[in-house]
């Protein structure tokens, strides 16, 4: 998240080191946030001393995540020397396990997208030794682009679809791909070790839950009111997020945010989870393809990827076809129902649909801030407004990405222990 206000206090009794690594974290997280700045400004917006600065820039300079170079200035007076950041120097790896794809991307401290690949599963009917077989080939091509563009990679973050304990790093339980205590971390980590052209160690691996770090992704724009929100990711089911005072609500064990397991319709359809009338089985892509097309509509073809499934929707509504408007409307009803029961207990400020949700935004946001409007409590519903995500299905991939160079925005100084992935030298 890109905070107003960047400074901050450290303990006196702190461990020097520690405090040096908070420093080096908070200059290289103000040139993200902030852009280009001078010596002197960065010292300003952190409150630290100018000489601290200037020693800390220089720490970040040899590291090669920094330069400082000479700004163009008009006018009378020497030009001033600006700091900015090094983007393509390390970049962070998000990858997504969902039922019907898998997703993986790099993204660098500016940014900017290193390598990117998205591929077709039908995951429900595969293995899960193949479709971390599969994910690992994609995130080899990751990192093999990576060496080539002479990125050093941070960590890897894989996000799946299920329940995933943070202590063990585990997915206990992802009832629509139907596994159970699977260790993908490790898995992904062996396959990786295993693949040949890899140079170096692996990076770091880890796992989270998709709709976690795609609230992860949707907590790095820039606007104030999602510091307090609730992450709507639409995908075959429904994942959520909850986020308060600009943190992820996690949970005990990580489990916080199964928001698609509310139940919403007792005598409803079941669920993959083996319950009756959760959310998701009204509101989750399956549903709205269901009510939208016949069975053997094209558009039901487990070949085709989720973006041409998402084009040829929005290319039907978009045409004012009368089945696709109605499962829309349907869909985004439902949403909106749910939504309200959210709203209603924790009034964040702002409901993002994130995933499939946010390419069909257009036709359901309406009828999701009617039902707001309808079932919530308080006035104007709260005061909580519907967004639309700029990522979309990307949001999961986009956010591991991020939490995955958390490593390097909070202690700059493990980069010089980061495994080399690549031929050059930082």
């Amino acid at each position: 998240m890109r905070d107003a206000d960047i400074t901050v206090r450290v303990s006196a009794a702190a461990d020097p080191a520690a405090v040096r690594s908070a420093r080096l974290g908070l200059l290289l997280r103000s040139l993200r946030d902030r852009g280009p700045r001078s010596r002197g400004r960065l010292a300003e917006e952190t409150g630290l001393t100018r000489t601290v600065a200037t020693g800390l820039v220089d720490e970040l300079v040899e590291l090669g995540l920094v330069s400082c170079e000479d700004a163009d200035r008009r006018g009378a007076g020497r030009p001033g020397v600006q700091v900015r950041l090094v983007g393509g120097a390390v970049c962070g790896v998000g990858a997504e396990v969902n039922v019907d794809h898998l997703a993986v991307v790099a993204v660098d401290l500016a940014g900017s997208v290193i390598a990117e690949a998205r591929r077709g599963i039908d995951g429900r009917n595969l293995p899960a030794e193949e479709v971390l077989a599969e994910l690992a080939d994609l995130i080899s091509d990751a990192l093999a682009e990576a060496r080539t563009a002479g990125t050093t990679v941070a960590a890897i973050t894989v996000g799946v679809a299920g329940l995933v304990d943070t202590v063990t790093q585990r997915v206990t339980l992802a009832p629509n791909l139907g596994w159970r205590d699977i260790d993908v971390a490790e898995d992904v980590r062996r396959r990786l070790a295993a693949t040949a052209g890899l140079v170096g160690p692996v990076p770091p691996v880890q796992v989270a839950n998709e709709a976690t770090v795609a609230a992860t992704a949707e907590l790095d724009a820039a606007d104030a009111d999602r510091a307090d929100m609730v992450v709507l990711y639409g995908e075959v089911g429904l994942g959520g997020a909850i986020v308060s005072g600009g943190r992820v609500a996690m949970g005990r064990h990580g489990w916080a945010g199964e928001i698609g397991h509310l139940s919403v319709d007792p005598r409803g359809r079941l669920c993959g989870c083996g319950r009756t009338g959760c959310w998701e089985t009204v509101v989750g892509l399956r549903a709205l393809l269901e009510s939208a097309t016949d069975p053997d509509d094209p558009i039901r073809d487990p070949a085709l990827t989720l973006e041409e499934r998402l084009a040829t929707l929005v290319e039907r509504a978009r045409l004012a076809d009368g089945r696709t408007l109605a499962a829309l409307d349907e869909v985004g009803t439902w949403l909106g129902t749910g939504a309200a029961i959210l709203v209603n207990t924790l009034n964040p400020g702002t409901v993002v649909l994130s995933g499939y949700y946010a390419v069909l935004g257009e036709w359901l946001r309406p009828a999701v801030e009617a039902r707001l409007a309808a079932d919530v409590l308080a006035p104007r519903a709260g005061g909580t407004r519907v967004s639309i995500s700029a990522y979309g299905p990307t949001a999961a991939v986009r956010g591991g990405a991020l939490v995955s160079l958390e490593t390097v925005l909070s202690d700059p100084t493990v980069l010089a222990d980061l495994p080399e992935l690549h031929g050059g030298t930082r």
